[in-house]
């Protein structure tokens, strides 16, 4: 392992990062994490407000390199502190402790690409930077925080496991939370404290710090045809709804979506069968779609809302551009439809140019209750949810996104 790391610090100039590195302005501006003071023992304090990161748009704008190489750039700083931590205490320190505020984490956060690339800077930490977490403090965590930890918490090293302490709502506030860590006079402000921090507070990235070779990446990720094969395409047609049916085995499951709208406008929804589907559905052909197949339809055109069907999540208009990420905690087992459907906001008006025809790419995935092992109940008062990333720049759509999680 030791002739591994030296090596792979040797072909990417480790030892020389910090006199040579500059973070590219995307992640100056919007990446939310810096040191601030130390812990009580005298370990350098992180602190990442991972609840404020635009997972999406930093990625988008300088790739997954350019991120993983900044959390290079933070772990050498650490070590560097730590050394100096060292000849002023008189004895070593050899770790750090780290605060992960989770204030404002939502299912954005899960963006599959974003998970791929979290689940790598995991692997290179753990491979490079062995013993050098002392503590990791998790505040914050709202109901969704279960989804994620599912997700990562198997590629963590345990005896790294062993020392993350979660604390949900106010629970971080008084004895037994941050104060038995870090001195009240260093507790940023935003935490309750007396301290200012100056970690950046980040936010959306404007999509005019994207640049061509990170979309490029992103875009060959979520291809049907690329290597992880995740995401597909498809088009609602006017009349031609698109619909994805997922079988749910048992209450508690949870439902999630992420999905692009690459061309027109749609109208997204979440529906109940209360009758057997049909695992044939009717296939509507479009031209220049993979395999000539544009849309799927599960649900019968003369089954009715309320008879038939429930509505489980109401419809959300999104429009061209937007990017959108949810998740339904089902509350029964059954036949559930994701639905989109052509909208029109021309409608009442002539447009030669219309096609009435949306283009959609979309990845949903369904985890089991059992997987979340016994951690399901904290999700339960949190049923649907919804994130769009594109509101900062389309304020417009503000009125269509919503949330039933009160700690959004």
């Amino acid at each position: 392992m030791l002739c591994h790391s030296l090596a792979w610090r040797k072909l990417h100039n480790v030892d020389r990062l910090l006199s040579t590195y500059e973070p590219p302005l995307a992640i100056q501006k919007y990446f939310p994490g810096g040191w601030h003071y130390y812990d009580k023992d005298g370990r350098p304090l992180y602190i990442l407000r991972l609840g404020q990161m635009d997972v999406k748009g930093l990625v988008k704008s300088v790739g997954y390199e350019s991120i993983l190489r900044h959390v290079v750039s933070v772990n050498e700083k650490g070590l560097r502190l730590c050394e100096e931590s060292t000849k002023r205490r008189g004895h070593p320190v050899t770790n750090c402790t780290c605060i992960i505020d989770l204030e404002g984490l939502s299912m954005r956060h899960l963006w599959r690409p974003g998970i791929k690339g979290l689940l790598r800077v995991i692997e290179v930490v753990e491979a490079n930077y062995p013993e050098t977490m002392g503590f990791l403090l998790i505040v914050r965590a709202p109901r969704v925080f279960p989804v994620l930890w599912t997700l990562v918490s198997p590629f963590i090293d345990e005896r790294t496991r062993d020392k993350f302490l979660i604390y949900g709502g106010k629970d971080y506030q008084g004895m037994g939370g941050l104060v038995d860590y870090i001195d009240k006079n260093f507790i940023p402000d935003f935490l309750d404290g007396d301290c200012y921090c100056g970690v950046p507070e980040g936010g959306m990235v404007p999509k005019s710090m994207y640049i061509a070779t990170s979309e490029e990446e992103i875009d060959k990720d979520r291809s049907p045809d690329g290597p992880d094969n995740i995401y597909h395409t498809a088009y609602a047609v006017k009349d031609f709804p698109h619909e994805v049916l997922i079988q749910v085995p048992q209450k508690g499951s949870v439902i999630t979506w992420d999905f692009d709208i690459l061309k027109g406008d749609v109208t997204f929804t979440l529906l109940r069968c209360r009758h057997a589907v049909s695992s044939q559905p009717h296939e509507h052909h479009v031209a220049g779609a993979a395999g000539g197949v544009g849309s799927m339809q599960y649900i019968d055109k003369h089954w009715t809302v309320g008879i038939d069907v429930s509505i489980v999540q109401p419809p959300l208009v999104c429009r061209d551009g937007d990017s959108i990420q949810g998740s339904h905690v089902t509350n029964q087992a059954g036949s559930y439809v994701l639905q989109w459907k052509y909208f029109d906001s021309a409608k009442g008006s002539f447009d030669l140019l219309s096609t009435h025809k949306s283009k959609v790419m979309y990845y949903t995935e369904i985890l089991h209750s059992e997987q979340f092992k016994g951690s399901m109940t904290s999700l339960q008062s949190c049923h649907s949810s919804f994130s769009q990333l594109s509101l900062t720049n389309n304020s417009a759509h503000s009125s269509i996104t919503h949330s039933s999680c009160p700690s959004r």
